[in-house]
């Protein structure tokens, strides 16, 4: 088996030696240079990799991706496409061998954030490693690896991929790009659901409105994370909240993120009974997504914090103390937090539950 890594790369220096040390298991390693003037392409090459200087203009993701691919060898069985923040976590190489055979798309484990203490945020499936061939990329921003030429075979491997995100990277081109992938496919909801995220990032509210309930009238649009998704954006932006994040919570009722939404908002209008029916709804659900739409903060302290909040204020002090204890267990370092369960504690020592 013949395996190749590769990427696009612009003034990435500071990644290369991380990124080769991951993927030097790799027969063949590819760095797509898009321009770099930081001496990303002498280090790349002084390591053995293949670095190949490339010009996209106008510049679109997939055609720089497309590129890249076409610059790997005919021979090659396993294409990884591992962004220059990217790194393989050993073991990788071992895993892809043990791929069940006819395997066009290895899924893996894909670790995108990480949490303060260094345990992983967000986790989902990560799905760009292919076969060489008929695979193409698409999409000028947020662009996905398609199969165009044959049934496609998706299979689970033990593999990981950790990405340490480059917060100091502009994000000045995806509003354009997003525009564009837009008015190329207005039916694609993908494009359309990232479009009206950007909207809404940069503050553009009513036209971000407008583009997540486009989003949730177009046909393709039925993966129900991201139509629950919609309506919670929705929800940050209108008078009716409640209603968007109800509706949300029945589009998509395996979620915690409308209802830890819906904790929130019972909690800033201080309805308690509807706060603690939320959030103990919320960690009832105990099956963790793992794709990109699962928010950690509803499956950190969040939901058990708004219960305990909603039982004192109930005088409920036992169900307090006995969901405070839970909230501080997962943010042990919140002061908030630990105050808060020694004042529940106190309550409960007095005999004052109602």
């Amino acid at each position: 088996m013949k395996i190749a890594v590769y990427t696009i790369a612009l003034n990435e220096k500071h990644f290369v030696e991380r990124w080769y040390e991951s993927a030097k298991e790799a027969d063949y390693l590819l760095i797509a240079d898009t321009g770099s003037s930081d001496g990303t392409i002498d280090l790349g090459r002084s390591l053995g990799i293949n670095v190949v200087s490339i010009s996209v203009k106008p510049w679109r993701f997939d055609d720089a991706r497309n590129a890249s691919l076409a610059l790997l060898p005919p021979d090659i069985d396993y294409c990884i496409a591992l962004d220059m923040d990217e790194v393989l976590i050993p073991g990788w190489r071992e895993a892809i061998e043990k791929t069940p055979e006819g395997t066009t798309r290895p899924r893996y484990k894909y670790t995108w954030s990480w949490n303060p203490d260094g345990t992983p945020g967000l986790q989902y499936g990560g799905d760009k490693i292919h076969a060489r061939r008929g695979y193409r990329w698409k999409h000028p921003v947020h662009e996905v690896i398609v199969n165009n030429q044959s049934e496609e075979i998706q299979n689970w491997i033990d593999l990981e991929i950790h990405h340490f995100p480059d917060h100091s990277k502009s994000r000045s081109q995806y509003m354009p790009l997003l525009a564009q992938a837009v008015r190329e496919d207005p039916a694609d909801d993908r494009n359309t659901f990232y479009y009206a995220r950007e909207l809404y990032f940069h503050g553009r509210y009513p036209e971000a409105i407008e583009e997540f309930k486009r989003h949730l009238s177009l046909p393709k649009a039925v993966w129900k994370p991201e139509r629950a998704a919609s309506m919670r954006y929705i929800a940050k932006m209108v008078e009716d909240r409640e209603e968007w994040l109800l509706k949300a919570h029945r589009e998509c009722p395996d979620r915690r993120e409308a209802l830890v939404d819906l904790a929130q908002f019972y909690y800033e209008h201080r309805m308690w009974t509807s706060c603690y029916q939320a959030a103990e709804l919320a960690v009832q659900i105990t099956e963790k997504p793992l794709e990109y739409l699962c928010e950690e903060f509803a499956w950190g302290s969040a939901p058990w914090d708004y219960a305990a909040i909603a039982h004192y204020n109930l005088g409920n002090f036992d169900k307090a103390v006995q969901y405070g204890t839970k909230a501080v267990e997962l943010s042990p370092t919140d002061p908030r937090l630990t105050a808060n369960l020694a004042f529940y504690s106190k309550e409960q020592s007095l005999g004052n539950n109602i």
